[in-house]
């Protein structure tokens, strides 16, 4: 029997486009979205890059490489036909020592078996034609990877799931998720809504709304702040696109970089300090219920033992502009403290299993009647509109299993 009610927990870009892609798909549906906060698109979505990758730096064959694939030519399809902006400004990730050259070039290989479009290796030359103020002993350029408004995605998407019959709840937290076998019934905002199926995307609280729900424990989010310094305009125009350094393996979410807004604003960021409030934008901001969460997971823990002197670096460079743009202008010498002024910041829902091990691909949980999206970090929101395809691909063979 066809679902009559679905549910969507989180207004971010991925629920939004989950939610229009099952309100397109299946016509007579009911599809609610329901969201904590006033407007759509408020915490992770809002508050990214505007970056549209390309795929360079994900497993070959995992979901990341996979659906950001799919989902970088359905963004840019979408923004085509909708008027939104997406610039391909091109990207470089830049190699500065020998020890980096040998990860750029395993970097190229595993880019080249994911199928980037249009990749080449540059030499100093070659680095100096794409980015005159750039800096490297070598680099990648991928000319595709490209810029976009995430945020005016997010509400083109709530726009077509009320076009196709849907409805969006804003200032509806969810305060209790029950699964019952054939549904579940959720309370938000004060009301009690039953739903056939409910598929969670709920970003910095993932884990939480899918617990109650009936998932695991594991993994657990654990915020990390990003904080962003933005160029003084007189020096914006010595970055033309993107400049990223080589990731390290060990931590593939760090190493800030130069990144062109579609506003013509350049940033540098983000860096990542663990936040003490699941929403702590602020250093000052701070929440008991948040911070015991953190400190009780034994990944936590784990993480920290190991990893604890790199988090003390990443501390010292968001107390002090000097420390954060020391490892920037490597990359583009041009611009320093001087040039730059504190910006906004983010805060990363990093997924952290109970091993301490930082989980890197998607991970989506199906647990009966419930879908639960338990890390969808970058490129999450490159790949949202395959994300949506992902789950609603799984709800339509509904056998029960993980997607």
């Amino acid at each position: 029997m066809a679902d009559r009610t679905i549910g969507v927990v989180g207004a971010g870009i991925v629920g939004l486009a989950t939610a229009r892609e099952l309100a397109l798909r299946r016509p007579g549906t009911r599809v609610v979205v329901l969201e904590k906060e006033d407007r759509v698109a408020a915490h992770q979505t809002g508050r990214n890059s505007g970056v549209v990758h390309a795929g360079l730096y994900y497993a070959p064959g995992g979901l990341k490489a996979r659906l950001c694939t799919r989902g970088r030519g359905l963004l840019r399809d979408y923004c085509a036909d909708r008027g939104l902006p997406y610039e391909e400004c091109g990207k470089l990730v830049v190699a500065l020592t020998p020890d980096e050259e040998a990860r750029l070039d395993a970097l190229h290989a595993r880019a080249d078996r994911n199928a980037v479009p249009g990749l080449r290796r540059l030499g100093p030359e070659g680095i100096r034609e794409v980015e005159p103020a750039a800096a490297g002993l070598a680099a990648l350029h991928s000319p595709r990877t490209a810029i976009t408004d995430y945020t005016r995605i997010a509400r083109s998407f709530a726009a077509d799931v009320a076009a196709a019959g849907g409805e969006i709840r804003l200032g509806a937290p969810v305060t209790a998720a029950v699964s019952d076998g054939d549904g579940a019934r959720v309370t938000a905002g004060g009301r009690d809504l039953r739903v056939d199926r409910l598929v969670v995307c709920a970003g910095l609280h993932a884990d939480r709304v899918a617990r109650a729900a009936g998932d695991g424990a594991e993994p657990r989010i654990v915020p990390f702040r990003g904080e962003y310094m933005l160029v003084r305009p007189e020096k914006a125009a010595l970055v033309r696109g993107l400049v990223y350094p080589v990731p390290d393996p060990c931590y593939p979410f760090l190493g800030v970089h130069f990144t062109r807004r579609v506003s013509g604003d350049v940033e540098v960021g983000p860096n990542a300090v663990l936040a003490l409030a699941r929403e702590g934008y602020r250093r000052s901001d701070a929440r008991l219920a948040d911070l015991r969460d953190t400190l009780a997971w034994p990944g936590f823990w784990t993480l920290a033992r190991r990893h604890w002197r790199t988090g003390l670096a990443e501390a010292h460079g968001s107390l002090s502009t000097r420390a954060y743009m020391r490892s920037a202008r490597r990359y583009i010498p041009g611009i320093g403290p001087a040039d730059v002024v504190r910006a906004g910041s983010g805060v990363r829902a990093q997924a952290l299993d109970r091993d301490g091990s930082l989980v890197d691909d998607f991970r989506i949980h199906r647990v009966g009647p419930v879908t639960a999206v338990r890390n969808a970090p970058s490129p999450a929101a490159t790949s949202c509109m395959a994300i949506a395809e992902h789950i609603a691909d799984a709800l339509d063979g509904d056998r029960g299993g993980a997607p």
